[in-house]
């Protein structure tokens, strides 16, 4: 099936969640989740995948559940009253760890917003350790530096550090020591829904925004790169 764009009806469906989370309204919905949701998102995710084979010839694009396309079920352990999500995520990623922790190209969108962004948005602690690790470099930390700088002027966002101390040792004069303080590294952009979204051109809108973050990518993927030999 090629890609005409994402239902207004999906939009629609995930409006229906908020109001009806429940696994057996979805059970009653399934034809519905299965043509407004995933079938434009495997669409989308065959689609974007060929593009961004451009950008990265190995990316990862795969039109699945636990692939490139995430799970419309919460942690049932953590959400026994809101087992269904709201918004719907789709991933490419580079690399052979897990798709959560390696350089990946991301969306996910809801009824309000579409999200779209380039990175790793959470490190868990092997990874954030290597970061600190990889950034002690005086060459890396500058150039992570100037690249959030150059996308931060182009429009786009990054994350507000989280941790409020820095490692114990650090120079805390060092001009881009505030790098030392993020426990992610990633940068985003977020869309209203429109006229483009229900339409083949968000692939074209949501590939601008990979190409223009290209070199953050290829900065986390080289951090993911010395993980694993380290």
């Amino acid at each position: 099936m090629a890609f005409t764009g994402f239902p207004k009806e999906g939009l629609e469906f995930l409006s229906n969640i908020i109001i009806n989370n429940s696994k057996e309204w979805l059970d009653a919905h399934k034809d519905e989740y299965e043509k407004y949701i995933v079938t434009p998102n495997k669409a989308y995710v065959e689609d974007m995948g060929e593009y961004l084979q451009i950008l990265v010839p190995n990316i990862h694009a795969i039109p699945k559940v636990n692939k490139s396309l995430f799970r419309i079920y919460r942690d049932a352990r953590f959400h026994r009253l809101d087992p269904i999500k709201e918004r719907i995520g789709i991933i490419f990623w580079q690399g052979s760890t897990h798709r959560m922790q390696s350089a990946s190209f991301y969306m996910h969108y809801d009824p309000f917003e579409v999200f779209v962004a380039t990175g790793i948005r959470n490190f868990k602690a092997p990874l954030l350790t290597a970061y600190r690790e990889y950034i002690k470099n005086d060459v890396e930390r500058e150039s992570l530096h100037h690249i959030l700088e150059a996308l931060k002027a182009k429009g786009y966002s990054v994350p507000a550090p989280q941790f409020k101390r820095y490692p114990s040792g650090l120079n805390k004069e060092d001009k881009y020591a505030y790098l030392y303080l993020f426990s992610a590294m990633y940068a985003f952009k977020i869309f209203h829904p429109n006229h483009i979204f229900h339409a083949e051109k968000i692939i074209e809108q949501n590939f601008k925004v990979y190409k223009d973050m290209l070199d953050l990518h290829q900065w986390v993927y080289t951090l993911t790169c010395m993980s694993e030999v380290a």
